[in-house]
């Protein structure tokens, strides 16, 4: 889908930026450009769409050199989110997700579907939203309106520059999640820039490592993580790097599926009798339609008589798709040995333990180092 051949961008004052970048990008994959400030990772993507000239050798796209594409032609079929966001502060929400889809002629109606359809996608009520402006949105809802501008004419290729790297910690790890469940429908070929390991790591099927402008490796996270190719990658990996390892598995990958669970109105005594024979010191409680409920402690069995009296609503729920560093970390922040796992309809799936964390991680680091 996209090929680099032997890309070299140099400047007129003889700065050389990037310097013979050769890989190639898989159609449907999302490739993340990664590597300290001033490696040429911006300067690489933003050759592929003509932002930037290119001094020497080929980009194609599809198999075509993109400097035989009409240059409008070519950014109107590769869409763009930056970290800035960008968005037209005169212009409703739904006016700035319509802007490439009205420079390719589509009709009024055709625009205002497709606004609707893309905020429904990030999550964001068309009803709600669709006619406010910018400054009446939170930074996240902005970055949201960013993606969904950039997906405006449904271009098969889509380039982001550090687009969460403004946003808070929180909201960031969200929008996140959230964009891997997008392109986990959309399929979209993504290159995709940022300076955090963390955060690359979590988003690439590819990652390409860049140091002054030259590409030190182009590999899977898995690889960067357990097999670098150098020093250089192995120092910018971490030495936690089976920390990092982490945010290769989801969830639904070593969970419990099926544990014993409880029900709102057992009683008591019947609910510490299943913990003392299963060796737990909680429950997850499911409704009879399979809706969690909350969690039961072992801790809390004498201040009730029936689970529903002594019943712990959870502040956060995780899905079988969360990343497993993740749910680590709510883990420990929160004090549970046991985190119950829904599914994306919040039905409870089953839970995570730190055991099975535990001996993920150790197989994880096992297998790395075999190969």
């Amino acid at each position: 889908m996209i090929k680099l051949e032997r890309v070299t961008k140099v400047y007129p004052d003889g700065t050389e930026a990037v310097n013979g970048v050769s890989f190639e990008v898989i159609k449907g994959e999302l490739c993340v450009f990664l590597g300290p400030s001033g490696c040429g990772k911006t300067t690489t993507m933003k050759m592929i769409n003509r932002l930037i000239p290119i001094t020497s050798g080929k980009i194609y796209i599809d198999g075509v050199d993109n400097t035989k594409i009409d240059e409008s032609e070519l950014r109107r079929n590769i869409g763009y989110a930056i970290q800035e966001i960008g968005l037209f502060t005169h212009m409703t929400v739904g006016q700035n997700i319509e802007t490439v889809p009205a420079l390719k002629g589509w009709t009024k109606t055709e625009r205002r579907k497709r606004a609707e359809e893309l905020l429904e996608l990030v999550r964001m009520n068309p009803d709600e939203f669709i006619d406010k402006y910018p400054n009446e949105l939170s930074g996240g809802q902005r970055q949201r309106v960013g993606v969904a501008r950039a997906l405006g004419a449904d271009p098969p290729i889509l380039l982001m520059d550090e687009p969460f790297g403004a946003i808070d910690p929180i909201n960031r790890v969200e929008l996140q999640s959230e964009f891997l469940k997008i392109q986990q429908k959309i399929k979209k070929t993504i290159i995709f820039v940022t300076h955090d390991i963390y955060e690359a790591i979590k988003m690439g099927d590819r990652i390409a490592l860049m140091k002054e402008g030259k590409l030190v490796q182009y590999d899977t996270p898995a690889n960067l993580l357990y097999r670098p190719k150098d020093e250089f990658v192995e120092a910018f990996v971490g030495a936690d790097r089976a920390l990092k390892g982490l945010q290769l598995l989801r969830v639904k990958e070593v969970m419990t599926s099926s544990p014993p669970t409880a029900k709102v109105e057992e009683r008591v005594e019947v609910v510490r009798e299943r913990m003392k024979q299963q060796g737990v010191d909680s429950l997850a409680v499911v409704e009879n339609d399979g809706k969690l409920m909350g969690l039961v402690s072992a801790s809390d069995l004498g201040k009730g008589k029936v689970v529903k009296d002594i019943i712990r609503p959870l502040a956060t729920t995780f899905t079988v798709n969360a990343v497993l560093n993740e749910a680590l970390s709510v883990m420990l922040s929160s004090g549970l040995k046991t985190l119950p796992i829904v599914s994306e309809d919040s039905k409870f799936e089953g839970v995570l333990t730190f055991d099975a964390i535990q001996k993920a991680l150790h197989e994880a680091v096992q297998a790395g180092e075999k190969k």
